[in-house]
């Protein structure tokens, strides 16, 4: 009998592990390598990069590869390079080092340094005479230099905003463009400063490399640039693309009196015209991005793309010049599409359930990164006429094929205003209909930022699918990728009509039998941590609990402490002094609701987040517990808004089910 015991208790723990080993965990999810597309060589050469993080270390590491063509295995060609890999002429590869500039052979060999300058991006002119690159150029003293008899003073003198951004304070360095002649691997002369001013090029805080382009011919340097400071940098979003002629050394801005972003410069194959992104309201960062063209003889600007009510992102030449190719947002995913530039006729090239990211045009095919909900990034070859994709990555097949994954199914829900909200809804794997499940509604940030097919390594509705949770998640008001109209109706209206299609669609799916009505929760990051607060003090005892990461709770503090101000005065549509505002800021601030709290509440903030300050979460969390209220505040130092550090993000997925479980199971 004692026999038998022992071995349905052994029985029993191996069919727990068995049931818990195909499952996402935390951990599995930091081993997952992650792939980002570095360059694609006109013949259909790929280079790309492969990113592991190491939880013991807590450290990540990048390995670049290279492959040939669409069958050949990949080859690895450096076990550890810093980024911005592109190939160059002669059959080389350059990329960046620890300590400067290197290139490689494409077969491996000859791995050579070619300038130990500090750089932060680069790119070789297309003639092989020159290369380009970006590098911090220190314009502004601090105190300590100001004041040389006080040399171990870390104290700031403040004159003006931006004084810090997105996570970082202003280090009184500016990323500035050089240019030096190069030959056959060799550094020829001086660097050129051709900005040589206190202004950024990539433009803060998320430009890099796309935001700068040599013409064909090795004449000209196109470069994206906001050229404001201070209190007007923070109003605007008014950036500008600037063209630099080598020769003459003269700057010409090619946007004047275009106030909105103008980003992302590419020049056609014969360096005649110009494309690039733009949105026409200043101060939107979330407006509708446009495609233009533009004759560099004296041609006006052209837009491609007028009438469309969805935008066209990351314009590309096609080989012929005759085409230029974009992604875009389609109901909650994001495709590839291709203009014709003579008849602006716009063509949907890809369909799926799916979104298509980076993508580099090729005579073999568009090469491009490709993920969903359900799969992380890998490379893709699309055929530009027909839209079909052959896989030229796998990077975590092994890994993958052991994990089983829930479900995601599109449904349609109405909304108080009679229109129709797309909602994903994703279920545990072996999901049983006849059970009933805890469930989760997930507000997402932006707030302009759809709820697409997205592959997140916090935010990953898979792993909370794993640990057997249903996922609501709406493309409530605000969100793009549902026309113009849908996108621009949540600004001025925070608390408003986006606050109705959430409970829209948490109120719809617990119809279904399978969801327990009882065992609800609320979770978000962001606007998403913002709305999370806002219904707990308006939600009428639907959940049992919520979690914020990095939510806004005051609005008014949060306006006096943020630092990107368009976005605030668009959004908020001004400041809280406005006395015409006082209303909004009263009815849409989640502040004004805390003597409605009544749920347990889990409040997640990092110190570096400057777009959010730390001083929202910890008002969230000293409102709950002096009121009584469950909760927790996890708090990480050196995270900004995301959690980036694979310690960190395991530590936050296990709080984060650990307060779930404790509420819902």
């Amino acid at each position: 009998m004692l026999k038998q015991l022992l071995l349905l208790i052994l029985l029993t723990l191996t069919t727990t592990l068995t049931a818990q080993s195909d499952r996402l965990t935390p951990e599995l999810l930091w081993e997952l390598g992650r792939v980002s597309l570095e360059d694609a060589a006109p013949d259909g050469k790929v280079l790309y990069g492969v990113r592991h993080y190491d939880k013991k270390t807590n450290k990540g590491n990048s390995a670049l590869y290279l492959k040939v063509n669409k069958d050949a295995p990949p080859q690895q060609l450096l076990k550890t390079y810093g980024g911005n890999a592109r190939f160059i002429q002669n059959g080389r590869i350059a990329y960046l080092g620890e300590d400067g500039l290197y290139e490689i052979k494409e077969d491996g060999t000859d791995n050579r340094k070619v300038a130990e300058i500090e750089m932060n991006g680069f790119a070789y002119a297309p003639t092989g005479k020159h290369i380009l690159f970006i590098q911090d150029v220190q314009y502004d003293k601090a105190p300590n230099e100001i004041y040389e008899d006080l040399p171990l003073t870390d104290g700031r003198i403040i004159d003006d905003l931006m004084y810090r951004h997105w996570k970082g304070w202003h280090d009184y360095k500016y990323s500035n463009i050089f240019f030096v002649p190069y030959e056959n691997g060799t550094i020829k002369g001086r660097p050129v400063n051709i900005m040589g001013e206190a202004y950024d090029s990539p433009v803060n805080p998320f430009g890099g490399m796309e935001q700068i382009a040599w013409s064909p011919d090795g004449q000209h340097i196109a470069y994206t640039c906001k050229k404001k400071s201070g209190k007007e940098w923070a109003k605007s979003t008014n950036t500008d693309l600037y063209l630099y002629n080598i020769s003459t050394g003269k700057t010409t801005n090619l946007t004047e009196g275009m106030n909105g972003y103008d980003i992302d410069p590419v020049f056609s194959p014969d360096s005649k015209m110009i494309t690039w992104n733009s949105m026409e309201r200043e101060g939107f960062e979330s407006d509708r991005n446009r495609v233009f063209i533009c004759n560099l003889k004296g041609g006006d600007k052209v837009e491609l793309t007028k009438g469309l009510d969805y935008a066209l992102n990351h314009p590309q030449w096609s080989a012929d010049g005759k085409t230029i190719y974009c992604s875009g947002g389609v109901k909650a995913t994001y495709q590839l599409f291709s203009i014709n530039v003579g008849s602006k006729e716009v063509k949907q090239i890809t369909r799926g359930v799916h979104n298509y990211y980076g993508f580099i045009p090729t005579k073999a095919g568009i090469v491009a990164s490709r993920a969903s909900m359900s799969t992380p990034h890998d490379l893709y070859l699309v055929n530009p006429q027909y839209g079909t994709a052959k896989a030229l990555t796998s990077i975590n097949k092994e890994k993958l094929s052991k994990i089983k994954m829930g479900l995601v199914k599109e449904r349609w829900v109405k909304t108080t205003d009679g229109k129709d909200m797309l909602t994903w809804m994703i279920f545990p794997p072996d999901f049983d209909p006849k059970k009933k499940y805890p469930t989760l509604l997930y507000c997402q940030g932006g707030p302009q930022s759809a709820v697409s097919q997205f592959w997140s390594y916090r935010w990953n509705f898979q792993m909370m699918a794993a640990n057997d949770y249903i996922i609501v998640a709406p493309n409530r008001r605000g969100l793009p990728s549902f026309g113009r109209e849908w996108n621009d109706q949540i600004s001025g209206d925070w608390g408003g009509q986006a606050m109705k299609d959430y409970l829209s669609a948490i109120d719809d799916a617990k119809k279904e039998p399978y969801i327990d009505e009882n065992r609800l929760g609320a979770v978000g990051a962001s606007y998403g941590g913002y709305s999370v607060y806002w219904l707990a003090g308006n939600h009428d005892k639907r959940f049992k609990t919520f979690i914020s990461h990095c939510g806004l709770f005051n609005l008014e503090s949060w306006y006096g402490t943020t630092e990107e101000m368009f976005f605030a005065n668009f959004d908020l549509k001004g400041p809280y002094w406005d006395k015409s505002l006082a209303e909004s800021y009263r009815k849409y601030s989640p502040h004004q609701y805390v003597k409605n709290w009544d749920t347990p509440m889990l409040v997640i903030h990092n110190e570096k987040d400057f777009r959010v300050p730390i001083g929202e979460g910890m008002q969230a969390f000293q409102a709950a517990q002096l009121q009584g209220i469950p909760s927790r505040f996890l708090y990480f130092p050196d995270e900004g808004h995301w959690v980036q550090k694979p310690q960190n993000g395991i530590l936050w997925q296990r709080v984060f089910f650990e307060w779930l479980d404790q509420y819902l199971k």
